[in-house]
Formats: structure tokens, C-alpha cells, sequence
């Protein structure tokens, strides 16, 4: 399989909830909800880089789409990471994502590996890290 992935699809309860935050909380560029005429097809796309996309959509369309049984979410299931180019800026990322309503589960700190990372939970527990790693090349 060659890595392709464009669409990172997140689930949410409540997609104007989860608009909310990543349009105007992170400020993450998107045309808004999509696919309200068709029965399980609401969904948001936000643009990330070139060739990816985050996309949310409800849980429970998720779940049909899919045929698997809708569950209790978990937010220890996956992390997004988010990098960043200085401490400086993982602070500032931290802060508004506080700012839009997020919940910071683990404030920014230095990181025994020698980074500098926090984590914080979107509207529906999804975690992200962001992190800055003195080990990769300089972000952008």
C-alpha cells in the first residue's frame, strides 16, 4: 500500500459545535458544512496542507456508514500531532485552542526526549498534541 492518507475524518456530536471551534477557534480555512440534503452525509472539510484535509462528521454517520456499532468515544484511541517551529509558538497554539474552547489536558513543558509538548481535548475529546521536536527539520 502506498501512503496516501488526504482525509483525517474526525467524529463529532455536534458538527456546528465542532465548526465552531475549527473555523473560528483555530481558524482553520473550510466552506462549512456540507451534505445537509442527504440523510448521514453532513460533514465539514477543513483545508491542513497541500493534499490533506481534516474532515468532521457525526459519529452516528460515521458508525452507519461504516457498519460498526456506535460506542462511548475514548480520547486515548489516537493523538493528532501538531507541529510547530519553537516552544514560543507550541505556548501560542496551546492558548488558542484554550481560547476556543478547548480542554488542556497537559500544559505545555519541556519533554524528557528534549522537545516541548502539551495536549489539549477538542469539543468531543479528540486529542492533539503540539509539540515542537529539536530533532526534525525547522517547520513552517
Amino acid at each position: 500500500m502506498k501512503p496516501r492518507i488526504t482525509v483525517i475524518t474526525l467524529g463529532a456530536d455536534n458538527l456546528e459545535k465542532s465548526l465552531h471551534f475549527y473555523r473560528d477557534g483555530l481558524g482553520l480555512p473550510t466552506e462549512g458544512i456540507a451534505g445537509t440534503e442527504f440523510e448521514h452525509d453532513a460533514v465539514a472539510f477543513f483545508d491542513l496542507q497541500t493534499g490533506l484535509k481534516l474532515a468532521i462528521w457525526n459519529r452516528k454517520d460515521i458508525a452507519h456508514e461504516t457498519n460498526v456499532t456506535l460506542t462511548a468515544p475514548s480520547p486515548a484511541e489516537f493523538t493528532l500531532g501538531h507541529n510547530v517551529g519553537s516552544k514560543a509558538e507550541a505556548d501560542k497554539v496551546m492558548e488558542q485552542a484554550k481560547q476556543a474552547g478547548a480542554t488542556i489536558t497537559d500544559p505545555a513543558h519541556d519533554t524528557f526526549w528534549g522537545g516541548y509538548a502539551g495536549h489539549f481535548q477538542d469539543p468531543d475529546g479528540h486529542l492533539w498534541e503540539i509539540v515542537w521536536n529539536p530533532h526534525w527539520d525547522a517547520i513552517e
